[in-house]
């Protein structure tokens, strides 16, 4: 059965059927959350997030996370081995090994990540909150991108996306940017920091609309800063906003801001995509 017409595993499902043994978790991740000949970067950054929580503790909420995609990660068996670093009176700085068995059943680390928890606490800094800029499409006049089998990422199954500004993708556009609202669509049982981490993942990288026709593109690096939230409407469309920050030499410099369905800021990312055009 190949990806686009594998069943779908919700992520709630793929997180339930976890196992922990000392600092490992193993989980099995299906073939309908694959993205070219990897899975999903903003899921592997999910898994290693809930390994974190299951080994250092959930108390303690997300400030920032650094990810490197070392290698390929393929659907099937994902292993992450969890390093509490320091644990300090705020901060909790975690890391979390990626690893996955070669041809020759050998373990590989295919990613590495860095997560600080911070809990809050009593400040005299006055509070900042950076309003959500308007887009030119409402939700309802947004354009649903379709998925069409062996040209979109199976995992965009689990995702709803509406382009409201901005370039498409392979288009030919001259646009450095692009707004899309975007939701899980099975929810259930993912609180608000798993969706942020995993949403702000979730849109190609806005360079791709200067490309006519297809070309492949590949993260490298992705630091996420995380605003707790609430979600406010819990079947709501987040807004993801990307912005193409620097070009050349086949790699592109963006950020993503994560506004929450009520319009709160979620998420800050900062990420390296190599392009292949």
């Amino acid at each position: 059965m190949n990806a686009a017409s594998s069943p779908i595993v919700p992520l709630a499902q793929l997180l339930d059927h976890r196992e922990r043994e000392g600092q490992r978790v193993r989980f099995h991740v299906t073939e309908d959350w694959r993205q070219g000949r990897t899975m999903f970067g903003g899921l592997l950054s999910v898994l290693a997030v809930q390994a974190m929580r299951d080994v250092c503790g959930s108390d303690w909420p997300l400030r920032a996370l650094q990810t490197n995609f070392v290698g390929p990660v393929t659907p099937g068996l994902v292993q992450v081995d969890v390093t509490l670093l320091r644990q300090g009176k705020n901060i909790r700085q975690v890391q979390a090994q990626i690893l996955q068995a070669n041809a020759e059943g050998q373990e590989e680390i295919a990613g590495v990540l860095l997560g600080s928890f911070g809990v809050g606490r009593e400040s005299t800094l006055p509070t900042l909150s950076p309003p959500q800029v308007a887009v030119a499409n409402s939700i309802e006049h947004s354009y649903p991108w379709p998925y069409i089998p062996g040209m979109t990422p199976p995992f965009t199954r689990h995702i709803e996306f509406r382009h409201a500004e901005g370039g498409v993708p392979f288009s030919g556009d001259n646009s450095w940017h692009s707004r899309t609202y975007v939701r899980l669509l099975d929810h259930a049982g993912i609180d608000s920091e798993l969706q942020a981490v995993m949403l702000t993942d979730a849109g190609p990288t806005p360079a791709l609309a200067q490309v006519r026709g297809y070309a492949p593109a590949s993260s490298v690096s992705w630091a996420l800063e995380l605003r707790p939230v609430q979600i406010g409407q819990l079947d709501g469309h987040w807004r993801m906003d990307k912005d193409a920050l620097a070009v050349g030499d086949g790699f592109v410099n963006e950020k993503t801001t994560l506004w929450t369905p009520c319009g709160q800021l979620a998420a800050l990312g900062y990420q390296v995509v190599a392009v292949y055009a």
